[in-house]
């Protein structure tokens, strides 16, 4: 960039500003560009003002200057151009050093997205660049300055004297002031408790509990909104209209970026116009709203089931918006009710029964995360006898004891082979109100055995509902053994699929979304509150919580909220959320790391002779050994950055801006559980890296374990199915007749309905998607995001021991010794594979790829 000689010590500097223009993301907003056009002519422009790092004058700022020629570099307005590159022209004074941040000011009509700004030379220094990735609203839109910072990280004991004013002011402006409405302009981040998922002044049956602020349904804390209160219940905040997705309040900067948004709602359509269909029962050929036979099912992916003609298309045109029916097309010109073909069923229509992959996918499934080593026969319970009675296992000796292998039952316990798979204590409680509604199900114990190949096989399912006298009774069960023919194998795929059930639910609510999407909000919150963009921390966590807020937001708009999407599909119903609230009391974040998780599972056992220090139980745990290598390229990384800036413990203890944002997620975001004895103190590095290790896992390996496997495992509904709606056949019955004479019938009549089947496999569907933008773990959006050396270069050996991890993954997955890979339906395990060397190659539903943060 040029530099020219002026007067006394001054020079011109130049520089290049890389924007998005509103009208390139919105170009039929003809209007605004037309005002910004008589704004820049008026000479209301674009100003930005340098500010030295290093000046010995406290926070001097250099003269204001302005983006050039706005107008001739406006693109057509029919081209929707990616960026646009600006000029600008800056006096810099010698004396004052170098650039450390920026003022900048938009004194146009409409908003814009700031990339980046880049001076090529500063006199004496040499090239600086920001890092914005912002959008800056018009100037009257601010009560405060928005600044930019020099993409270089400093403690806040480090920061240069003429920056530390405004790098304190931004963390004001960013908390807010507690109270309000915020708008689309606003950038606060605030906390808020799940008071906005019911709708109560509709009646009754919409309105949900508050989730947070209290010992009986404690939660994690969402972003706060301000929107006024319902009429009918104080406490509870008002719901802005289903169609209303885009007025969703998070931060503007933490919203999708424009080509997810729009694939997002493009897919959002489809479902949601799905939920509008009660015409699309009569399209069935005998049984309204059920599923016949298998074959109809598999109609469901290849097109058989098309858009309704005559009345029913009237009635669609009805109910469904014509600006949401032009969305019912997709862009591959696939109707709406035309599914992908699920990986699960791709090589095998019937493998998906087969006892030996259900319970495979217990180890390589989508919910690979509950299974438990048995340690105790019969299984016991947690469950507080004084309320719920005897709740121990009614599984005996007898019904196991001759499928061990020739073991008895404690040398099967003592040889770590025994395993169970348990939904008896979460569910238990919260059964007979499920069973109340439509819904009719047990709470589950599943053991199974592990043999000599690696593999597990199935030993009883035991399916358990309260005594009718009461709960403090006990519970009532039945013990289901597996069997090949007659009416017991049928009898027995049915107690699988209760299971399945049972594990699809507690998926959904509680491994997905409790323990990645709700979790980690509240760091997100507490990060941008308490930690400048100049900490290091907030360089290290920023990638990890891109979009996050954002599809949580989204979630509790359309998906977990009263007669939401989760509601309509799966078992536990209105129950859902408030179930997940009870099941948060038990969360204890450093059990959140992966091998203190399969430590306190049972799943791996202390062994020093094994790398990170504990041996498998189960060699083929394709989850725990993949996620193994996973975690620990994560731990060196985090080490060895967070080791570069904190050179002892003390400065971790004296870094104040630390000490505040981990006092924060304890008190505030995490407030419920604040008086937890597990919560570290955050005085030492140790406590430092093993908490970002966990944020980062939680966030990205951990959430792509659970969620991008949902359409490959679950897009075919009777291998997971969500609902159940009769209870298992007795005998003397009608429904124990036709268990005998028509057994698919009898199954698909008790699993998931059609209409809650289409629903839910477009849910799945979207939710596994990566998008074509996806950042996958050990990538960057920028290769220049900070001026260290030694974070980029630790960053760098991150990337390539992912791309070894790959490898490796790949490798086992062709051993054909290790049957858990690929089981029966021969789907190998690429969940934790990091998709690091085809990055931007593939979106979609590819089954593999782990995004840096939880975007979907």
């Amino acid at each position: 960039m040029e530099v020219k000689q002026k007067l006394g010590r001054r020079r011109e500097v130049r520089g290049r500003v890389i924007v998005m223009k509103k009208g390139f993301l919105d170009f039929h907003d003809i209007k605004a560009n037309v005002l910004d056009r008589v704004h820049e002519l008026l000479g209301r422009g674009v100003s930005l003002q340098l500010i030295s790092a290093n000046s010995p004058n406290p926070g001097p700022i250099g003269e204001v200057a302005y983006l050039e020629k706005w107008v001739s570099t406006i693109s057509s307005l029919t081209t929707p151009a990616t960026h646009v590159e600006f000029s600008i022209t800056f006096e810099w004074d010698e004396s004052m050093g170098v650039p450390g941040a920026f003022i900048i000011k938009n004194h146009h009509h409409s908003q814009f997205y700031l990339k980046t700004l880049d001076i090529e030379h500063i006199p004496g220094h040499g090239p600086v660049k920001f890092l914005c990735n912002s959008w800056i609203y018009p100037v009257h839109r601010y009560a405060n300055d928005r600044v930019f910072f020099a993409n270089k990280a400093y403690l806040p004991c480090q920061t240069p004297e003429p920056l530390r004013r405004f790098r304190e002011q931004e963390l004001i402006v960013l908390r807010g002031k507690g109270f309000g409405r915020l708008k689309e302009w606003d950038r606060v981040y605030d906390y808020a408790y799940y008071n906005d998922l019911g709708s109560p002044d509709n009646g009754p049956n919409n309105a949900r509990p508050v989730l947070g602020g209290g010992s009986e349904f404690p939660y994690p804390r969402r972003g706060r909104t301000g929107r006024r209160h319902t009429k009918t219940d104080a406490k509870t905040e008002s719901r802005l209209h289903i169609l209303c997705v885009k007025k969703v309040y998070v931060p503007r900067d933490e919203q999708f970026g424009h080509v997810k948004f729009s694939d997002f709602l493009a897919y959002a359509v489809k479902s949601v116009s799905q939920v509008l269909l009660p015409g699309i029962t009569s399209l069935c050929d005998k049984t309204p709203n059920e599923f016949d036979t298998f074959k109809d099912v598999l109609n469901i992916y290849k097109g058989c089931i098309k858009l309704p003609s005559g009345p029913a298309a009237k009635k669609l045109r009805e109910l469904v918006p014509f600006e949401v029916m032009r969305e019912l097309i997709r862009n591959d010109g696939e109707r709406f009710l035309k599914f992908p073909m699920p990986d699960v069923i791709k090589e095998s229509k019937s493998a998906w029964r087969t006892d030996e992959e259900f319970a495979r996918e217990m180890l390589a499934g989508v919910n690979p995360v509950i299974i438990q080593r048995l340690q105790e026969f019969p299984p016991v319970s947690k469950l507080d006898p004084k309320v719920y009675g005897d709740q121990a296992s009614s599984i005996r000796a007898i019904h196991i004891e001759n499928s061990l292998d020739g073991f008895t039952i404690n040398e099967a316990i003592q040889e770590m082979r025994l395993f169970i798979l348990d939904h008896h204590d979460a569910l238990m409680p919260y059964i007979s109100r499920i069973n109340s509604t439509n819904t009719k199900t047990y709470a589950s114990r599943t053991l199974l055995f592990l043999q000599d190949d690696g593999t597990l096989k199935p030993l009883a399912i035991e399916l358990s509902l309260p005594h009718p006298q009461g709960n403090q009774h006990g519970a009532v069960s039945k013990v289901i053994v597996p069997a090949k023919e007659g009416i017991a194998a049928s009898v027995w795929q049915l107690a699988k699929a209760y299971v399945a059930v049972n594990d699809s639910g507690y998926h959904q609510l509680v491994s997905h979304w409790l323990h990645s999407h709700a979790v980690i909000e509240p760091f997100i919150i507490a990060t941008h509150r308490q930690l400048s963009i100049l900490h290091p921390i907030h360089k290290l966590l920023k990638p990890h919580f891109k979009d996050t807020m954002h599809i949580n937001a989204l979630a509790r708009h359309t998906l977990i909220n009263a007669g939401g999407v989760l509601e309509k599909t799966v078992f536990p119903g209105k129950f859902s959320m408030e179930m997940s609230a009870v099941i948060y009391k038990s969360w204890v974040f450093p059990e959140q790391a992966l091998p203190a998780d399969l430590l306190k599972r049972g799943m791996a056992v202390p062994n020093s002779s094994y790398r990170h220090g504990l041996k498998l139980v189960i060699e083929d745990y394709p989850f725990a050994v993949d996620g193994l290598e996973i975690w620990e390229a994560i731990e060196t990384w985090v080490t060895e950055y967070c080791n570069f800036y904190y050179t002892s413990n003390e400065m971790v203890e004296e870094d104040y801006e630390l000490q505040n944002w981990w006092n924060e997620v304890r008190n505030e975001g995490h407030g419920d559980l604040k008086d937890r004895p597990w919560w570290s103190e955050m005085k030492c590095r140790e406590e430092l890296i093993q908490s970002c290790t966990i944020i980062i896992w939680l966030a990205s390996a951990f959430h792509a374990a659970v969620n991008f496997g949902q359409y490959p495992y679950a897009g075919y509904l009777p291998n997971r199915p969500t609902v159940s709606r009769r209870f298992m056949p007795e005998s003397g019955t009608p429904e124990y007749e036709e268990i005998k004479s028509n057994p698919e019938l009898a199954f698909l009549k008790t699993i998931t309905a059609q209409l809650q089947t289409l629903l839910g496999v477009s849910l799945i569907e979207i939710l596994s998607r990566h998008s074509t933008e996806e950042v996958y773990l050990g990538q960057s959006e920028n290769t220049e995001w900070t001026l260290d050396d030694e974070p980029l270069k630790a960053f760098a050996r991150f990337s390539e021991k992912l791309l070894e991890i790959e490898n490796n993954i790949m490798e086992r997955n062709k051993d054909k010794r290790l049957k858990n890979r690929s089981g029966p339906v021969k789907m190998p395990y690429t969940l934790l594979y990091p998709n690091t060397s085809d990055y931007s190659k593939e979106g979609g539903l590819t089954g593999k790829g782990i995004p840096n943060s939880i975007s979907i």
